[in-house]
């Protein structure tokens, strides 16, 4: 924590500097570090005085006999254990944009409407892991599947260190169930890759040669109102040199939906240059294995037994349902504690 508050006392002398907003990039990183320094220490601040007073009123229920007062101790104790837990995670968070948001896509991979449903039904607990983080959620583009389900899917996951636990998603995600498609009821194993980067703040510059843009507008497709669904307010853009495409409908306007695309595509090229400066090591598009088997992260077996199973870390879980009703922390701390050093 000394130093920390150094770097705090540091930091906060940069910004006095006259010239600070000079450069505005350097400015905005600066003011984000600190920002994160001074919630890290005034939290850990904040614990560390509950803890103390939490000591302080146990030892005037021992001394009076006071029940009363001793299940107070217990329930800030209680509620002392949880935001410690988070301040735990949140230690291992050491990534350039872990703090940031989030841009989740899945895509379906072997198994036709199987696997277009296991997205569906991954979508669905993303979403509700996000609620229950009181994270914001949006869908930003969404393509239906043919019979059922969804094709691929993109979410913006807005919340403190939302991209820091979603890393731990990044792969193929392996589904074996009796399929509700079958009439006969046999047991199917589909497949869909999870795909996560981190949305980019205005500090990071990408350089995009306007000329190297296709953009095509098209009628968004999905929920939106009347505005949405009678006018080409959809926006595709591919990125000529790599064939990188994005694409954003949600948003009520095109122009809204062009700067989301364009954030979309920032993260994409940003990740693929951080990938070919560091290709011999482990890289955060984890989806470009076959999306099939033999190369999934994650288990969720359904029949003939029911458990979770994640590979890399060995974590099992036998309430199926809870996880797929976006109970997922216990992976994701099992992941952080396991991940290998970058």
């Amino acid at each position: 924590m000394d130093g920390k508050k150094e770097d705090i006392a540091r930091l906060e002398h940069q910004t006095l500097a006259p010239e600070f907003w000079n450069d505005q990039v350097t400015a905005k990183r600066v003011q984000k570090e600190l920002g994160q320094l001074q919630d890290l220490i005034g939290n850990w601040e904040k614990n560390f005085d509950d803890l103390e007073e939490a000591d302080m009123l146990l030892d005037m229920a021992i001394e009076e006999n006071d029940d009363e007062t001793y299940q107070e101790v217990v329930s800030s104790l209680d509620e002392l254990g949880r935001r410690i837990d988070v301040v735990e995670l949140e230690c291992m968070f050491s990534g350039e944009h872990d703090a940031g948001n989030a841009l989740l896509t899945i895509h379906a991979g072997a198994g036709g409407t199987e696997a277009q449903d296991w997205v569906s039904m991954l979508t669905r607990m993303y979403l509700r892991w996000a609620e229950d983080k009181g994270f914001k959620a949006d869908i930003l583009d969404l393509l239906p599947g043919d019979e059922a389900g969804t094709k691929s899917v993109t979410i913006r996951i807005r919340g403190k260190y939302a991209y820091g636990y979603l890393r731990s998603e990044v792969g193929i995600h392996r589904l074996v169930r009796i399929s509700p498609f079958d009439t006969s009821g046999r047991r199917h194993t589909s497949f869909a890759s999870v795909m996560v980067l981190p949305e980019l703040d205005d500090t990071i510059e990408i350089d995009i040669n306007e000329k190297d843009l296709r953009i095509d507008t098209y009628r968004a497709s999905g929920a939106g109102g009347q505005h949405v669904n009678k006018t080409d307010s959809a926006i595709r853009i591919t990125h000529l040199p790599t064939g990188i495409v994005v694409q954003c409908q949600n948003e009520r306007s095109q122009h809204r939906n062009k700067d989301m695309a364009m954030k979309m595509l920032m993260a994409r090229l940003y990740e693929k240059e951080k990938e070919e400066q560091a290709r011999e090591q482990e890289n955060l598009h984890g989806d470009k294995k076959e999306i099939a088997w033999g190369s999934q992260i994650r288990s969720y077996v359904l029949q003939p037994y029911r458990m979770i199973k994640d590979h890399r870390t060995g974590l099992e879980e036998g309430n199926v349902d809870a996880v797929l009703d976006g109970r997922l922390d216990p992976f994701i701390k099992a992941f952080l504690l396991w991940q290998p050093p970058a």
